[in-house]
Formats: structure tokens, sequence, C-alpha cells
């Protein structure tokens, strides 16, 4: 009897805030679009129970939760991490995927959508057959927000195709020592180049109205200073600088490392990442006054704040005290990312013993919900297939060769070696990087680390020579740099007019990353000693996410090229070689001549790197030496 008397009482509970409309009465508020978004949250959060405010600050990666469970869990939030795509890994089949997970949200009671994000960093990086941008230093050494912001406007489409309207980008890290891992995922290393390219990024992604068609919610990320971090300071399984601490004053954060995230705000950011990192004393997911008093308070932002991946559990080793801390320091949703169950559990018990205030779920539900209904995600919850065709497009393949070539810095020219005529009649190309698309992706390509080989559709460097060069001109390939073979005419050893020598790193992600030795190895220098002899100039291109100490590979080389990570599009760094397009690239970072200069002193020691930041060659430019210090304007 005592059982039937609380299911009648629970039910009647369910029916007084139960948004389905009752026969001959309107819908709920909170379903109408035509009232303002403030108007739907205030209908929408009275009625919804701890249960199911918990379950919107809940985000958890897909392989860790089926459908299922994201309407018994009431969750708000799944995400693909890295290399998190179905089988198969097609446009198709992902848009599956996230409409099963977004009809699984619609079915819960007050039928909130999910948002599900990615980190399509340079393009939607998880899916096969999906336009891979260069990675975000190139983009710095394009410096061209108005190319920045056209790749954030292909990426949403790629990423709407498949029903995605949350993009963990951009990074707006300046970075101040490239030895970290994620360096080329930052736009450079002062604070005026990311602060405008982030901010085209973000245009990009989120449309002049975040909500209209065509536009995902995006997420700056990580705050604050994770490009300030200090080598040696992590304390994650074997990094060095990712995850470290910034040893900065508040001044020095303030100045080259807030002023993004100012901007961001000011430019309608309604979601942004914490840091992994650290900073006075305290790990960034539990700064209460850089989260909630700067941030929230200072800056004014009015969305939500998502942690990284697991990057609660850093806190603290008492789980129950990491989410008090985390959540009243002002993480609105947290990054689980494999136990639902445990988090709700721990942030339950915490609102019942009243460690986390009442009044704080309600603020970071409401934060939740704004970014929900401004994005339309309860109007446009599904998947477009009308924005099938332009995954992988030839649309946007031009649009990423055009970066390619953009991005593309010429270090050397000796005697005007490039541009290359197409007619050339004998051209040496080596390297494995030279015929490898994983290579030249980078991380965050298919899977987290990235793979080499041929792990999606694109064009490699060599294929895009092969289809520059007139049908007379005779190239020949050597992944070993081994011509030794090729005869002449007359049975001697032929001589290539040019050899390209196509050498840099192979892929890696976050702290994985972290390297102190960034310099040409043995293996590429030797490469290109075997390729001098046999060519008359020799051109060699650095397939990098940072800069490597070049030694006498630069005295041996003709025509040097910082590449970069090209992405899929490697036709774009032949249109460099073959004059397509000029060389208009600048270094957004200073190339140093040994990494044993690091941490480095941008303002003043310049004159002690090997090519100062903002340095980059035309194809008509003389070699007469490197400028100390050049000032090059950021473009608006």
């Amino acid at each position: 009897m005592i059982k039937r008397t609380f299911l009648l009482i629970y039910l009647g509970v369910c029916l007084l805030v139960a948004p389905l409309p009752v026969a001959g009465q309107p819908p709920a508020a909170y379903r109408n679009p035509a009232l303002p978004v403030e108007a739907r949250i205030d209908d929408l959060l009275p009625r919804m129970t701890l249960p199911e405010k918990i379950g919107q600050m809940t985000l958890i990666e897909k392989n860790s939760v089926r459908p299922a469970d994201v309407t018994a869990k009431l969750i708000g939030g799944v995400l693909s991490g890295g290399g998190g795509s179905p089988r198969p890994n097609t446009a198709e089949a992902w848009a599956k995927m996230v409409d099963d997970y977004q009809r699984a949200a619609l079915a819960t009671r007050l039928a909130i959508p999910i948002l599900y994000g990615v980190d399509a960093v340079h393009g939607h990086g998880n899916l096969y057959g999906a336009t891979i941008f260069p990675h975000n230093i190139g983009l710095g050494a394009a410096n061209d927000p108005d190319l920045v912001e056209r790749i954030g406007r292909a990426t949403a489409q790629e990423m709407i195709a498949t029903g995605i309207y949350w993009n963990y980008s951009p990074v707006l890290a300046v970075v101040q020592d490239y030895r970290w891992g994620r360096a080329y995922e930052s736009f450079g290393e002062r604070t005026e180049w990311v602060t405008a390219l982030g901010l085209a990024m973000l245009r990009g992604l989120q449309g002049e109205k975040l909500g209209t068609p065509g536009t995902v919610l995006a997420t700056p990320k990580h705050y604050v200073a994770d490009g300030g971090t200090a080598w040696g300071s992590s304390s994650t399984e074997n990094y060095q600088i990712d995850q470290g601490v910034a040893e900065i004053d508040e001044a020095t954060l303030r100045q080259i490392h807030l002023p993004p995230y100012q901007a961001a705000v000011q430019a309608g950011a309604l979601s942004i990442m914490a840091s992994f990192s650290s900073w006075g004393g305290l790990k960034m997911h539990a700064q209460k006054y850089l989260l909630t008093d700067v941030l929230k308070g200072e800056l004014g932002f009015t969305g939500f704040i998502v942690s990284d991946w697991g990057g609660i559990d850093q806190i603290a080793e008492d789980y129950d005290q990491a989410v008090i801390t985390a959540i009243n320091a002002g993480i609105d949703m947290n990054m689980v990312p494999y136990d639902a169950d445990k988090f709700i559990n721990a942030l339950t018990r915490a609102v019942e013993s009243g460690a986390v205030p009442m009044a704080r779920i309600d603020d970071a539900v409401r934060r939740i919900l704004r970014a929900k209904f401004t994005l339309g995600l309860f109007e446009r919850p599904f998947s477009d297939p009308a924005l099938l065709p332009t995954v992988g497009s030839a649309e946007h393949r031009a649009l990423a060769r055009e970066a390619v070539g953009k991005s593309l810095v010429l270090l050397k020219n000796a005697d005007q070696t490039l541009p290359l005529a197409p007619t050339t009649p004998t051209i040496f190309v080596a390297g494995v990087a030279a015929d490898d698309i994983g290579i030249q992706s980078g991380g965050w390509t298919i899977e987290w680390q990235g793979k080499t080989g041929k792990i999606t559709l694109g064009t490699t460097i060599l294929e895009g020579i092969t289809a520059a060069v007139g049908p007379e001109t005779k190239v020949v390939f050597s992944a070993l740099g081994r011509f030794g073979s090729q005869k002449a005419a007359d049975g001697s050893a032929l001589i290539a007019d040019v050899g390209i020598v196509v050498v840099g790193e192979k892929p890696y992600a976050e702290g994985r990353g972290d390297s102190a030795a960034l310099t040409l190895s043995d293996p590429d220098l030797a490469l290109i000693d075997r390729v001098r002899p046999v060519s008359k100039k020799l051109v060699v291109i650095v397939v990098s996410g940072r800069p490597l100490a070049l030694g006498e590979a630069l005295d041996q080389a003709d025509a040097v090229i910082a590449a970069w990570l090209p992405g899929t599009e490697g036709a774009g760094v032949a249109d460099g070689l073959f004059g397509v397009r000029p060389f208009t690239g600048k270094l957004p970072v200073t190339w140093l001549k040994s990494p044993d200069q690091l941490p480095f002193n941008f303002a003043t020691d310049c004159a002690e790197a090997t090519f100062p930041f903002g340095y980059g060659l035309s194809a008509t430019d003389p070699t007469v030496g490197v400028p100390p210090c050049p000032v090059v304007p950021f473009k608006r």
C-alpha cells in the first residue's frame, strides 16, 4: 500500500511538470522558438529534477555509452574522442550514429537534445574522406583571417552533415615553448596573431549569428595559459610540458594568455574548455578565481565551461572531493569520459550533503541550456543529409589547397632556385613523408595520435609534384633517396636537375609529442647527404608541427620550405614549388638554431634565432641574410 501511494504521488508530480501538452492547451513555453532564450530557460529549468540537471552536466565518450543509456541516465552530452568513429567510418554511418544518440535524448521526459562534440581542430579529422586542413600553426603562417573563417565555415558544414553541432575548437594557446606536443595546435607565439586568427575561426564556425543554419558551437580552449607551461613541470604519464605548470605571474598571464579569451567572449563564445595545466599551485579545473571570478565575472562569459578529458579526476585522489572542488570552482559540464554513473552519483551526493549548493547546479544547467537554445538545437537536432555532398567536396579541397599554398614559408632560396619550371627535365623526390597522407596530416587525423600511411583520402606531396609537371618531365621517387640505378642516355649515372627531399616529424598529439630533440633526425640528414650529390639543385621541404633545427642541411640545400602539417591537399605544396601560388607565408614562431635555446625570450633575443618571428621570403627576394627582428603586422 505504501509503495502504491508513493507511485501515485510520483506520477502526480510528473504530470505537474511534464512538458507534454494537455488537450486544448498550448505546448510548454520552452518549446516555442519565438520566445527569447532566457524566457525558454526560465520555463524549462523549474521543470527539471535534480537527476535531469546533473544529467545535463554529464558529458561521456560514445564508446562508453549506448543510446539507451542516454535516455536512462538523462545524459546531456556525448562526444567522440580522437578515433571515436563508427564502423564503417563513413559520413552516413556517422550521421546514423549521432542521430541515434539524439533520438535517445529526445525520448526523455523533457526531450532536451544532447550536444554531440568532436575535436574538429583541422577539419572533421575523425571522419574518413573529410577535408583535412593545415593545422593551426600553418594557418598562423598564412596569417589570413578571411581564409581561416572560410575554413571554419567548411568544417561546420562537414560536421553538420554527420549530425554534430559542437566543435572543441579553436585552440587559443599562445605557444611559448614549442617543445610542447600541442605547439602545432597554436596559431603562433604572439598574442595578437592568436587572437585575430582564433576569432576568425570562431566566426567561421558560429557564423554571424549562432543558431542560423550552417553554424556550430565553437569551444575556445584551453583556458588559460596552456601555451605557457614550463618544461619538466608535467606530472601526467611521461609528459614533460603538456598539462604542466604555467610558472608565470598574473601580469604575464593577463598580458599574453588572457586576451584571446576576452575577445572570444565578446565575439559570442558560449562554450570554453578548461585546461589540464596548473597555475598558482592549483589545477585549472580547480581555479575558482580564474574560472568564476575572471572568466564569468570580469569577462562576462555567459556560456558554460566544459572540462577536458577526465580533467576533474586530476584535482584530488578522492573523487568526490575532486567533483566538489571543480563544480564549485566553475566547471559546468564534466567530460567524464568513461563512467557516467561515477560522476552522477558523486555530484548527487555532493548536492544532497550541501557541499555543492543547488544554486551552483542551477547556474551550470542554465548556462548549458543557454548554449543549446541559442544554437537552435531544440529546433534542428539531427544531421542534415543535404550537406553530405560537402564532405571532402571539390570546393572544400580547393580551399584546403589554397590554405596549404598560403601557409608555406620559404626559408631559403639561393640563386632563385624556386619556383621550378614545370618543364624541368628530371626531378628526384626522396623521403617517406613525400608520399604519406598520414605524415602530412599529423595528429588528430582519423586517430588521436594520427597515423602514417594512406589513412584517408587526399593528395600527397609527391602526387602534387607529379601532377604539376609537363609530360616530358621525368619524376623519380625513392623513399630512401637511392637513385644509383638511374642512368642517363649515355649510360652514366643520372644527375637530376632538381632533387626534392621531404623530411620532418611523424604524427603525434598532446603530451606524447613533447620533445626536446627538435632537430632533423640522423636518417633525414643522411637522406639529404645521399640526394645532394645526384642533384644539380636541392630543395628541402620540412613537414613538421614546429620548427626543427636544420643544422648543416641549411647549408646543403639551395632552397628550404617550411610546409608545417598541410593536411590532405599535398598539391598545395606543389603550387608553391612551381610558382602556381607565390610564397607569402611568414613564420608564426621563432625558428631557433637549437631547442637548447628554449625557453626563449622572444621579445629581446630574436637576433639569436636562425629565422626570427615573421620571417619569410618571396620567390623573387634575393638571399641577402636574415633581418634581426622584423616587425610584421597581423591582418585583421
